[in-house]
């Protein structure tokens, strides 16, 4: 067996040791992302630890605390028990989204109401709406109306008499008519 090169040797122990470097790295932002109860996922820790994602993917073991770590929920420095996991914050923020939908839908509608309430009350100060008299105003169409109906109905029956009174005027003339063509009596 031939002596490993002097060189290649070197290479190799730099490696391991740059290997042992980054696992440290990892495994400190690990810890640090569980005290202060930051997140903990694939891309926040390497980021966090300064290498590249690819190197956890190639250290099982590490991307397996990575992962365990991200399944707990976080606690909360002090010791007061969990923090808010993500899955809770995102269930939080779907909750909070459709309460916003539920209160901008009610806005709308009052905000509806409000502006045709208003626009009656100004409809009804500017005169030219209908207003408080607008029951009153109806009454005296309708019996207006109806006074219409009656005077129409009594023209008509004058208007028969009339023309009843004609007839029969022109029926005495005619023999008043015929009554002057005859002779005297001598």
């Amino acid at each position: 067996m031939t002596a490993p090169d002097p060189t290649v040797q070197a290479m190799i122990e730099g490696r391991r040791a740059d290997t042992s470097r980054r696992r440290q790295r990892v495994l400190a932002a690990l810890a640090q992302a569980a005290k202060d109860g930051s997140e903990t996922s694939v891309t926040a820790i390497a980021r966090r630890a300064g290498v590249d994602r690819t190197f956890l993917y190639r250290h099982r073991d590490l991307l397996g605390h990575v992962h365990a770590q991200a399944a707990e929920p976080p606690t909360v420095s002090g010791g007061r028990g969990p923090a808010v996991s993500r899955a809770s914050l995102q269930a939080d923020l779907l909750a909070a989204d459709a309460r916003t939908a539920r209160l901008a839908s009610q806005v709308r509608r009052l905000e509806a109401r409000l502006s045709q309430a208003l626009g009656e009350e100004v409809w009804r100060e500017s005169g030219i709406g209908g207003g408080d008299y607008t029951e009153q105003l109806k009454v005296r169409i309708t019996t207006l109306e109806q006074q219409v109906v009656d005077l129409e109905l009594k023209l008509q029956d004058q208007g028969d008499d009339l023309t009843a009174a004609r007839a029969a005027n022109r029926e005495l003339m005619a023999q008043m008519n015929r009554h002057s063509e005859r002779p005297l009596p001598t």
